[in-house]
């Protein structure tokens, strides 16, 4: 090797470097992100009525397992098992796995990479004068070589800092996507429980409405034989009878298919469903509410928090459409040997070593616009996440308040239905005891009893209309949900973009 050729100084090499860095710069103006920015603003959660900011004595309701305040051990179990089972929670167990998985892919490149290398093989050269090599046809020559290839991704713009706190947003994105199949999977339990139990309290009004029909055939037939009642009343009599059957056959298929899905919710084979028996839960209980809710809790619904990670996650995104604006610098080294001729034991010889080392920049300086389409694409998708979650904020706020004026309403309701049940026993009793005494006849009694029953039916309706309320209630706040952390203020913006809009009331 002539070693007169004439090599750079280390400080030549310095000043080359930071030339190249320089113009990389100054050409990288040539595609800029200049113009493009998001739009959308988040819009923060208003007052409403019954729910104030802050609140107190909330005693944090509701409960992880605020539905234990039922006191139904049948109930618990059902629940219980439906969050170890449910193929429905299993599915977004596997969503996060995956989404953890896509995470470590995604970050694989920032790590330094090491690759090996190796080809061995004879090289037989033609011999044809045209497309022969000259001096090398006509002989053979070991095409072999080993490499060892090492590269680095300088971030000196924050490209892998991005990279990696989309990943890890993405599968907040999806740990909260378990979370709204967790809460729509209670809330149906427990929607069917609540029914299912009212289908048993309606059925034993309407047997006693049966009973009560058999004993007023009865009586209009003793009438009849006796000469003081007709055979169009006896007629009226029985005709209610088929009406009343019809209806305890509809609640008796109501129960059972109850049966099935409350055991379809738990995961439980349909071969259980005749297992489950009446629920003990009582339709006059009511959970106990706080005086006052505080506004924090709208935040602890699953499916704003999935929205909130989702703005996060496309915050991240514009960031990474960001920095694809700025220079790429890679360290690059290789280090190996190769033999093309003599024996295979001189591989290991010094003067068969070949390596490379540096730094490899790329840089965008004309690309027809692509960087800036991505760059467009990633905002646009931020302002509709952010879209998106004003949309659940204001639907969510809605629900929270249209379930406190049922819930008012239903206390009121069930306040009458109960004095609409006592005045009815009230005359039930008062003609039971003019009949005794011989001042009206039996029909009264059974007219003040049928008008007792149908007061009662309501009463159960009601009640459980009541409860019903309360339980959906629960769960507009994130009731029977493991609380998640959520993104704070800052991720809910992009770093390097500046967002136009402010953070706006509804």
């Amino acid at each position: 090797m002539n070693s007169s050729i004439n090599r750079p100084t280390l400080g030549a090499k310095s000043r080359l470097w930071l030339a190249g860095l320089t113009a990389a710069f100054v050409l990288a103006g040539c595609a800029s992100p200049e113009g493009i920015h998001p739009q959308a603003a988040l819009t923060q959660p208003e007052a409403v009525e019954g729910v104030s900011h802050p609140a107190a004595n909330s005693d944090n309701w509701p409960s992880i397992r605020w539905w234990q305040s039922f006191a139904d051990p049948q109930l618990d179990k059902l629940v219980e098992q439906a969050m170890l089972d449910n193929p429905t929670l299993e599915a977004a167990a596997a969503r996060i796995r995956r989404a953890q998985a896509q995470a470590g892919l995604t970050l694989s490149p920032s790590a330094p990479q090491l690759n090996a290398d190796v080809n061995a093989g004879i090289h037989g050269w033609p011999t044809d004068d045209h497309y022969g090599p000259g001096a090398m046809a006509d002989t053979e020559t070991w095409d072999n070589q080993a490499i060892l290839g090492f590269s680095y991704e300088l971030d000196l713009f924050g490209r892998q800092q991005d990279r990696k706190q989309r990943a890890q947003r993405d599968v907040a994105v999806s740990e909260a996507s378990a979370r709204v199949v967790q809460l729509n999977l209670t809330a149906n339990l427990i929607r069917t429980y609540i029914a299912y139990a009212l289908n048993y309290a309606q059925l034993d009004v309407q047997k006693s409405r049966l009973a009560q029909q058999h004993q007023i055939v009865d009586l209009t037939q003793k009438q009849l034989q006796a000469g003081i009642g007709t055979r169009y009343d006896l007629q009226q009599a029985r005709a209610q009878l088929p009406v009343t059957q019809r209806r305890i056959r509809a609640l008796e298929e109501a129960i059972e298919l109850n049966r099935n899905t409350l055991v379809t919710l738990a995961a439980r084979p349909l071969s259980e469903a005749p297992e489950l028996i009446r629920p003990s839960l009582l339709l006059n209980r009511q959970l106990s509410l706080p005086s006052d809710l505080p506004l924090e809790l709208i935040g602890r619904r699953p499916d704003l928090v999935l929205s909130r990670w989702q703005i996060a996650s496309q915050a991240s995104a514009v960031d990474m459409a960001r920095t694809d604006f700025y220079p790429n610098i890679n360290l690059v080294a290789s280090l190996g040997q190769v033999l093309t001729n003599g024996a295979l034991n001189d591989w290991a010889d010094a003067e068969r070593r070949t390596f490379t080392a540096g730094p490899a920049l790329s840089l965008p300086i004309f690309d027809g616009g692509a960087r800036r389409a991505r760059l467009g694409i990633a905002a646009a998708e931020y302002d509709e996440a952010v879209q998106q979650y004003n949309d659940t904020l204001r639907h969510a706020l809605q629900e929270v308040s249209d379930q406190l004026i049922r819930q008012r309403s239903a206390k009121d309701q069930s306040e009458l239905a109960d004095l609409a049940v006592q005045q009815a026993e009230q005359v039930y009793d008062t003609a039971e005891k003019a009949f005794q005494r011989g001042l009206t006849d039996y029909l009264h009694v059974l007219d003040a009893q049928t008008r007792l029953l149908d007061q009662r039916i309501a009463r159960e309706q009601i009640h459980a209309q009541l409860l019903r309320v309360q339980a959906d209630l629960a769960l507009s706040l994130g009731g029977g949900v493991q609380f998640i952390a959520q993104p704070d203020d800052e991720q809910l913006t992009p770093a390097r973009v500046e967002v136009s809009a402010e953070i706006s009331a509804p």
